[in-house]
């Protein structure tokens, strides 16, 4: 079935509940999300779009990414999110991997992405955007099979090229029934609120607030902003919101600073990173119980294991404080367990890889079978991540067994930024790590060995030039030779004692 069934049957049922929001401005309930749909999908099929095509999106937080995503598949087309805070050029490539049809953008980013990418570019309103929009429109959407395409993410991995994640009707739709079960149950008098990218976790959880007729609320900031945030919640109230632990902390922040007690917040999900204990005790006790918490990947949507709201808050089991630094339990729909390097199970509390299988566990990487054996292995998936599972099932992350720095939520993966590096003439080497950051959890810091003295500034322009601005390192420092082991490989862990050395 295609998910996007659920946007039709919604419409068909209150096509007058509202729907998407501009700020605090309705823009249109659902019959008109609907119908906008429908023209637009009418319009890509029209222009040869046909089932199983992949249709872009290179978008920042505006209602006409949802009307954009549905007509895709609509049209019976895959989308293709990509991160509006990559370089254009990143997107460029994520595109030409995909195979995409065509990329819708935000005005803003149109005009960059077609100055490099061979696919045509459709800026969101403009005349190409309203000449589809006023096509002959579908009578329905396209029936798609379970195991279909709908959502192909790109998720870096350790070669420094992205690898695109095939996501199925069936893997969306697990996910959406399991937050229902799992997370949270969400009613028609509940509003989402959109202040983390919908090309990522918080777009994934539109569907389930699509089903249940809810409204969706895109901050006129186009981003995160506490205040913002928190006079929405109070607007509009029964609030639900998707956010990364630095988001959680930045808002107790703010919050506690100006005296808003979180008035109509019902629901926060935070995943992304590490969420200290201290900082989710703070922020339960300034806004309450309206936290909850999930652990996912890529490769198995935002489904792997969940905190329940209960388990945030409550204060009385014995081991509270192990549960609380947890990321939770299996959820429904999926078996989780911890093994070691010859894929034995191992008993609770001992630690090993987490390994996750079930209908949200991707089917492999796209175009991509080498990586894709790596990862599934007898129907597990081998996350990469390292844990231990207590007797109860509550699983604690302890380390990552890549190389992965996670800032403010988001991952970057060292590789890349090295590669990018590693091309200007004054570099010989180059190694990049995570430096523990008071806000953003992890900063990127690259160590150089350069044909001459360090020029920062220079280095600083040459990563702008090829990757997103949140990427590049917010420091570099000039090291005569990096560390290597007898096989050569560079020692990272000497790299970031010496960060522990300066503390």
């Amino acid at each position: 079935m295609n998910i996007a069934e659920w946007l039709a049957r919604r419409a068909q049922l209150t096509p007058d509940q509202p729907a998407l929001f501009a700020g605090k401005s309705q823009v249109m309930d659902y019959g008109g999300f609907h119908r906008a749909a429908l023209h637009l999908a009418g319009g890509l099929v029209g222009q040869g779009v046909q089932p199983g095509d992949r249709i872009a999106l290179f978008m920042k937080n505006t209602p006409d990414y949802l009307v954009a995503e549905y007509a895709a598949w609509y049209a019976g087309a895959a989308v293709v999110p990509i991160n509006a805070k990559l370089h254009p050029k990143e997107a460029a490539w994520i595109i030409a991997n995909a195979g995409a049809r065509l990329a819708f953008a935000t005005p803003d980013l149109a005009e960059g992405l077609a100055g490099v990418s061979d696919a045509r570019v459709i800026p969101t309103g403009g005349a190409d955007w309203l000449a589809l929009s006023g096509a002959q429109p579908l009578l329905a959407p396209i029936a798609r099979a379970p195991d279909d395409l709908a959502w192909l993410f790109y998720t870096s991995g350790t070669t420094g090229r992205p690898k695109g994640v095939v996501m199925t009707h069936r893997m969306l739709m697990t996910m959406s029934l399991c937050y229902q079960t799992d997370c949270d149950l969400v009613t028609a008098k509940d509003a989402a609120v959109y202040a983390a990218p919908l090309s990522h976790g918080a777009g994934i959880y539109n569907m389930m607030h699509v089903q249940a007729g809810a409204r969706h609320v895109f901050p006129l900031s186009g981003s995160f902003d506490e205040g913002e945030v928190l006079d929405l919640a109070s607007h509009f109230g029964n609030v639900h919101m998707f956010m990364a632990p630095t988001m959680v902390q930045r808002l107790t922040r703010a919050a506690k600073a100006t005296g808003h007690r979180g008035a109509g917040l019902r629901t926060i999900i935070y995943a992304g990173g590490p969420m200290y204990n201290a900082d989710i005790i703070e922020a339960v006790d300034w806004f309450g119980p309206v936290f909850a918490q999930i652990y996912g990947q890529g490769e198995c949507p935002m489904g792997i294991t969940a905190l329940s709201r209960h388990d945030v808050t409550d204060r009385s089991h014995p081991r509270w404080r192990e549960r609380l630094g947890s990321v939770g339990r299996a959820q429904s729909a999926v078996e989780v367990r911890i093994a070691n390097e010859a894929g034995q199970t191992l008993p609770p509390g001992e630690v090993g890889e987490i390994m996750v299988r079930g209908d949200m566990v991707m089917p492999g990487y796209w175009q991509n079978p080498e990586a894709t054996a790596k990862t599934l292995v007898d129907g597990w998936l081998l996350t990469g991540d390292m844990g231990a599972m207590d007797a109860d099932g509550y699983v604690t992350m302890k380390d990552r067994s890549k190389d992965m720095i996670i800032s403010g939520g988001t991952n970057i993966y060292p590789r890349e930024v090295e590669e990018v590096l590693q091309d200007h003439p004054a570099v010989i080497e180059v190694a990049v790590v995570g430096r523990p950051h008071p806000e953003w959890g992890e900063e990127v810091v690259a160590f150089v060995v350069s044909d001459g003295p360090l020029d920062p500034a220079a280095l600083d322009a040459f990563c702008l030039d090829h990757i997103a601005r949140f990427k590049r390192p917010k420091d570099y420092i000039a090291i005569e030779a990096l560390p290597k082991n007898n096989y050569g490989k560079v020692l990272k862990t000497a790299l970031r004692e010496k960060f522990a050395a300066c503390s």
